[in-house]
């Protein structure tokens, strides 16, 4: 294994909102002396378990706004970090960041835990990782929650405002995450700035943060692109659990245009939420988003 970099704990003092108690694992098969951090939370034997994917560049602190609301329902919420994103570890080699890596991650991670019956809460990668995998652990997942996402299946043309994020990345290798996120959220403090940048005290650690753009599959042969092929014609034509999907309206990478298509590759998704001042971090508008999905959930339980 590649040098691994692990983020001093005292980055995390104090971080605005979200008192929960770190956990890690570091003996995921496949993964083992990799130490990853998830926040678990509500009771360990909730009937549904809350899968929360954070996306690039942020880590669990994205969901800090929808955990209270879900566990306030009586609900379990687990959100871990993607190798490379909060306060999990974060291989110094890029090479090492591949779509399988970060998807077989998750599925070891799901297994360690056993975890059923799960809802998944997903956006941007979370999405683009988190929407493959019901197609090979259907036993496991019952409801979707999908926010600002897609597939990358790789025969669909890249989006404009993606390109241009994929572009603006690989021109800045020690992205200003604060800042990034500063101006990406309407009202964000800047501690809660900070918070979001606390995982990365220097470039160094920002190897994982620079990969994710370059590994959405844009050819049809792309890594990862035919599992997301396979992945999308199962949800088109096998899902049948649950979904609420909620669209942040002025996200230019990966929104409405992008939500459309993707209900399309969802069977039995209903009409979206469509929040009219969400941009792409649709999670910080959260509370108002839980609360409208699980009464929604509630609705046709």
């Amino acid at each position: 294994m590649t040098e691994v970099l692990r983020t001093p704990e005292e980055r995390f003092v104090e971080l605005p909102g979200f008192p929960y108690n770190p956990i890690y694992i570091d003996d995921l098969k496949g993964f083992e002396g990799l130490r990853m951090h998830y926040v678990d939370e509500g009771p360990q034997n909730a009937d549904h378990v809350f899968l929360c994917l954070h996306g690039e560049p942020t880590w669990s602190y994205l969901y800090r706004k929808m955990i209270p609301v879900f566990t306030g329902a009586g609900h379990r919420v687990v959100a871990p970090d993607f190798f490379g994103f909060g306060r999990s570890d974060k291989p110094l080699d890029e090479k090492v960041y591949t779509f399988d890596f970060h998807r077989n991650a998750i599925m070891m991670f799901i297994e360690h835990l056993k975890l059923e019956n799960i809802t998944l809460v997903c956006q941007d990668w979370g999405g683009l990782i988190g929407l493959t995998l019901p197609v090979d652990m259907s036993d496991r997942f019952s409801r979707l929650l999908v926010m600002n996402t897609t597939l990358g299946t790789g025969d669909v043309k890249l989006s404009k405002g993606f390109l241009d994020w994929r572009a603006f990345v690989k021109s800045r290798p020690d992205l200003d995450i604060a800042a990034l996120m500063g101006r990406s959220i309407a009202g964000l403090s800047a501690e809660e700035a900070s918070a979001y940048a606390a995982p990365f005290p220097d470039v160094t650690y920002k190897a994982g943060v620079r990969r994710f753009p370059d590994l959405v599959p844009d050819r049809p042969d792309a890594p990862g692109a035919a599992l997301s092929r396979r992945a999308r014609q199962w949800l088109r034509d096998k899902w049948s659990g649950q979904v609420f999907m909620a669209v942040g309206m002025k996200d230019p990478v990966l929104g409405p245009p992008v939500m459309r298509a993707l209900r399309n590759d969802i069977r039995n998704c209903p009409e979206p939420y469509e929040h009219s001042e969400a941009g792409h971090f649709v999670q910080e508008w959260g509370r108002e988003i839980a609360e409208r999905a699980l009464s929604a959930f509630d609705e046709v339980r």
